[in-house]
């Protein structure tokens, strides 16, 4: 099993809302698309002073699973998902950080 790990961090802070939004969209196509055997997302928990950290920050991160390399190689060509992407980076900017790896133990 591969795990895809993203840290998506937007520019401005958004109303809780519009967050949940966001991943129920990247959720909801993904899952549709029957290449996920797993879908998870979590609100990064700040920390006092973090922002003087010269890092990406993470507004919230996603992990989802795949069966294999392939199969993840799919998931980035899933039929709507690049037109989600698009709507979301027009009106929220965001920048992604991101990691395929083999589950941990």
């Amino acid at each position: 099993m591969i795990k895809h790990t993203m840290m998506v961090s937007f520019t401005d802070t958004l109303p809780a809302a519009e967050v949940d939004q966001y991943l129920a969209d990247i959720e909801r196509v993904m899952r549709e698309s029957g290449v996920v055997q797993s879908f998870e997302a979590r609100p990064h928990l700040p920390v006092p002073g973090e922002e003087a950290v010269p890092a990406l920050i993470a507004t919230v991160i996603v992990q989802f699973s795949v069966a294999d390399m392939e199969t993840l190689a799919k998931a980035f060509a899933v039929p709507g998902l690049h037109e989600i992407i698009g709507h979301w980076q027009a009106r929220h900017p965001y920048k992604v950080a991101y990691a395929n790896h083999e589950a941990f133990a």
